[in-house]
């Protein structure tokens, strides 16, 4: 009774790539976390496939309709002590508006390499994302998750969450739903230092239009996925609607908002 069905969610992807989805659900508040238990047992008896879908756009729709559920979370709030700069923030919440929030109303600038950076706290938790030296690890305590086989909400530790490189327990099992995440703004701990100017740099360097940022991982800080699409000559390549930006080749893009999935795919293999 929950489920919404043939929702176009064309606007959830910022590759504009045409989509619906067979049902819907929205996560606006932490009582609708509890239906998730049903809706699982529903997709399982019906054989139905399941999205979850973060806060931000930075996905491909590799289908025109979605045969099960897409489930969007929307849970946004967060609360920064000051004095023990301790930062709790629900898993939807933008990570980069919450960086300049940070900045702006506390003087708190550990993130700030994280202004630009797409995504949601929780996105950035189950990918473990970084940029400029900066990894979403390194400040991590806890988050409180929803355990989507159990029925009951969790809390895990740093070392229970199992992160490396654009990775975590998050992102290997299907296990957990992050509804909430707490963090240590007491120290700088980062991969590489950097003097960057991330804002600059992203204004400069990085192309802006329909696409989800850097698309493949760095092989390593010396041969970036940047470097290499460049140097086997893909940069500024088109392929229908879809092409290697000629600002910055890890750009996958698409130039028209009624872009085909397929010509993206070509591009990725």
């Amino acid at each position: 009774k929950v489920l919404q069905q043939n929702i176009d969610i064309t606007h959830l992807s910022n590759f504009k790539t045409k989509a619906k989805t067979k049902y819907y659900y929205k996560i606006n508040h932490i009582e609708d976390v509890f239906h998730l238990k049903d809706i699982i047992d529903f997709s399982k008896e019906n054989k139905l496939k399941l999205l979850f879908i973060w806060w931000w756009t930075n996905l491909l729709f590799a289908f025109d309709t979605f045969k099960g559920i897409v489930i969007k979370n929307n849970l946004k709030w967060s609360y920064y002590q000051e004095k023990t700069k301790i930062l709790e923030v629900y898993s939807s919440e933008p990570i980069s508006d919450l960086a300049s929030k940070l900045e702006n109303e506390y003087g708190q600038n550990l993130w700030h390499r994280f202004i630009g950076l797409p995504g949601s706290v929780g996105w950035a938790v189950f990918g473990n994302a970084g940029c400029f030296g900066l990894e979403t690890q390194n400040n991590f305590l806890q988050a409180e998750v929803y355990n989507l086989e159990s029925g009951k909400i969790e809390k895990l530790t740093k070392a229970q969450s199992d992160f490396w490189y654009r990775n975590s327990i998050f992102k290997q099992t299907e296990k957990y739903f992050i509804i909430k995440v707490k963090f240590d703004l007491s120290f700088l701990e980062e991969k590489y230092a950097s003097d960057v100017d991330n804002i600059k740099f992203r204004k400069e360097v990085q192309p802006w239009g329909n696409s989800c940022g850097s698309f493949f991982k760095n092989h390593s800080k010396e041969y970036s996925a940047g470097k290499l699409i460049e140097e086997v000559g893909l940069k500024w390549y088109f392929y229908n609607s879809a092409f290697f930006s000629e600002k910055h080749a890890n750009f996958l893009m698409t130039h028209t908002d009624n872009a085909d999935y397929k010509d993206l795919l070509f591009l990725i293999d």
